[in-house]
């Protein structure tokens, strides 16, 4: 590695370990312009990746072998999307990626454990947040954009009972255009769904609104006020539900199993959310994301003919990769700007708090059970 690499001010973008990755949370313009601010730009070689590493390399970024990260300089910032690979287990660097850690999901002592051994930081991007706890930057509008689109395509296959595009693995929308194409061949029947959206309000339920207007849907907008009292007649009585919410606390599920009987209309759900592995799951009858290969899994009524079909999965906005990092590349580019001064950004400083936070919740809890398995012990003994 060239000794130009061990500056400060390192960004090191890494190739995603997720095969199913393409999306990039820092485009070719966005690292030429980091570079003219005093930033040394390290970009890792990918044959997904949605942009070609040529375009980095023209953009003046050092190109190294995919997943050298590893072994990156201690004071590089390591930059990625989705989830890390189990190795190394200690991790030295500050990663600024979506962990899914925050929330007690899957592992996520495990994950906050090799940080705390290798005394390095996570600044979770979920958790960058302004003054007003709103979060700055998102991939939340080509989630639900996506989610509804094959929730769309699931229900025009539904009603057609032709053969259904979920039921094979699913491949990357080049383009939008291609993703319109699709709809459009699978709407043989001609009816149009009557469609909720929970969170409407959000990035994802905008997103969910855009591609459903296209397409004539019926649609029903819920709020946070919709969700505290919920009206299951009214929930059942679409053809689709999407969910686009944040949950941080404990809310009435939004579906039940005694609710899907055999004369509700509900058919479809897609869960943009997809959050399985959390306490506050508000669809708790799937207990793990669908994926690419299996893109919806379906679930028995109490009625043996009433099913109803869930669509869980948990990167969606890489099927349409090209839009997705362009936006989202924008929005998180002005906060890259600001990495070497981080300590003085509020919104740095927000998810450097969630992180501290999450290891002196991880800590508490290890001392309890290291305190019950110790008087469990003690009392073994006493019987003895």
């Amino acid at each position: 590695m060239k000794n130009s690499i061990l500056t400060k001010n390192v960004i090191w973008l890494r190739n995603e370990h997720r095969t199913t990755e393409r999306r990039s949370p820092l485009l070719p313009d966005g690292a030429k312009a980091l570079i003219n601010a005093g930033y040394t730009i390290v970009v890792e070689r990918s044959r997904k990746r949605i942009i070609a590493d040529s375009a980095y390399a023209a953009a003046g970024c050092h190109m190294v072998d995919s997943e050298t990260w590893v072994n990156a300089p201690k004071n590089a910032v390591i930059l990625g999307l989705k989830e890390l690979p189990t190795m190394p287990e200690h991790l030295q660097n500050t990663h600024v990626y979506f962990a899914h850690a925050y929330r007690e999901q899957k592992d996520w002592q495990k994950l906050l454990s090799r940080f705390k051994a290798g005394k390095g930081e996570l600044l979770d991007i979920e958790y960058m947040t302004d003054q007003d706890n709103r979060r700055v930057v998102a991939f939340g509008f080509w989630a639900g954009y996506m989610g509804a689109a094959l929730a769309l395509i699931h229900w025009n296959n539904k009603q057609s009972e032709q053969a259904r595009y979920l039921d094979h693995s699913l491949l990357p929308f080049n383009n939008a255009n291609l993703l319109n194409k699709t709809i459009t061949q699978t709407n043989i029947s001609g009816k149009k769904p009557k469609v909720l959206i929970i969170g409407a309000n959000g990035r994802s339920g905008k997103g969910a609104i855009e591609i459903l207007k296209q397409y004539g849907a019926q649609i029903t907008c819920w709020g946070r006020e919709h969700t505290k009292n919920i009206d299951r007649t009214a929930l059942l009585d679409h053809d689709i539900m999407i969910n686009c919410t944040f949950i941080t606390e404990n809310i009435p599920a939004f579906l039940r199993h005694q609710d899907l009987i055999s004369d509700t209309r509900l058919s479809v759900v897609a869960d943009v959310s997809c959050d399985p592995f959390s306490s506050f799951n508000p669809i708790p009858l799937y207990h793990d994301t669908t994926t690419w290969d299996d893109p919806y899994i379906t679930i028995k009524g109490i009625d043996r003919d009433k099913t109803l079909d869930i669509i869980a999965i948990d990167n969606l906005p890489s099927l349409l990769p090209r839009e997705a990092s362009e936006e989202f590349s924008e929005l998180l580019l002005p906060h890259l700007m600001t990495l070497k001064n981080r300590d003085k950004d509020p919104v740095w400083s927000a998810a450097r708090d969630c992180f501290n936070k999450a290891l002196t919740l991880m800590e508490s809890e290890s001392k309890y059970w290291q305190r019950l398995n110790s008087k469990i012990k003690c009392d073994l003994h006493a019987v003895k």
